[in-house]
């Protein structure tokens, strides 16, 4: 099931105010609203994650909106805590970040390829859904990247999760685009400030639930301006889910709607001679197979 947050287009203000929840048709050309009457601006569809996990029924769908009568927003508007990232995981995007002078993670020639997972996150407030800005912030930062990145989304919590039973935690999986300002990720030596300014972390279009797809086999896909600068597959992952869940919950316990983004392949800004950061006035584009598109524009904040 394809499950999304979204608010109306049209009606009174508080109507359009409400976020609302629905799933979203076989055809992704119409959602059915289900019937949950309290504004949902911060959980989003964890609201449904919490009824299953509850073993409560979902709530009847009421009304059905065409996707032009309503706006998405990110699947989980405002998340709990921090989203957890991961770094290098792809081996060509390793390899291409480590010799690009910007890792703080590698210290000599073949150190590129990590021998365990790096983690970093970015904070709730960088969330932002399909079609919302990503703001360039004037006189902050001129190196802007992109980078699209396979998410999943915890269901059963739990701390010590072996990768045999990982995959029992996991409830969906959404895009995000780990935005990042190369920049200040190069000036101070770590990942932290440099992929958490406002607006650098949009997420959507929705969330899959897990048993739709095969996760050892999603396509994973990045567009700027309809110039194709990212293509592989998860398969090609340095560290598969599994392992992730069973690093991160070995010390921190995971809660039901955490959020894990995967990493990125190569093609990303940086990789380019000379580099190819976003402008404003620039459209990035990810494709997730399975999942769905998100799409933002840029503009100079």
């Amino acid at each position: 099931m394809k499950f999304a947050a979204f608010r109306l287009r049209h009606g009174t203000p508080a109507e359009i105010e409400r976020v609302r929840v629905g799933l979203v048709s076989t055809e992704q050309d119409n959602i059915a609203e289900y019937g949950v009457s309290t504004n949902l601006t911060e959980a989003g569809v964890l609201t449904l994650l919490n009824l299953q996990l509850a073993k409560q029924p979902l709530p009847a769908t009421t009304t059905t909106h065409s996707l032009s009568a309503i706006q998405l927003l990110a699947p989980i508007p405002r998340p709990r805590r921090n989203i957890f990232c991961v770094g290098k995981n792809y081996f060509e995007h390793a390899k291409e970040f480590g010799t690009s002078g910007f890792d703080s993670s590698t210290s000599k020639p073949g150190d590129e390829i990590p021998k365990d997972p790096i983690i970093f996150t970015k904070p709730p407030e960088s969330v932002i859904g399909p079609g919302a800005n990503i703001v360039i912030p004037q006189q902050v930062s001129n190196a802007v990247d992109y980078e699209v990145e396979l998410t999943v989304i915890i269901g059963t919590g739990g701390k010590g999760i072996s990768q045999a039973n990982a995959m029992q935690h996991v409830w969906a999986y959404t895009a995000i685009n780990d935005v990042t300002a190369r920049d200040w990720q190069q000036r101070h030596k770590q990942w932290f400030l440099g992929k958490s300014f406002d607006t650098f972390c949009p997420m959507g279009p929705w969330v899959v639930t897990a048993d739709e797809l095969d996760v050892n086999d999603i396509s994973v896909k990045c567009w700027v301006n309809q110039e194709l600068r990212q293509s592989s597959n998860s398969k090609d992952l340095i560290f598969n889910i599994p392992k992730l869940i069973e690093t991160i919950s070995a010390g921190i316990t995971l809660y039901p709607g955490d959020i894990i983004a995967t990493g990125t392949p190569a093609g990303v800004g940086l990789g380019f001679k000379p580099p190819k950061y976003l402008a404003p006035g620039d459209i990035v584009k990810l494709e997730i197979g399975g999942v769905g598109v998100l799409e933002n524009p840029l503009v100079m904040g």
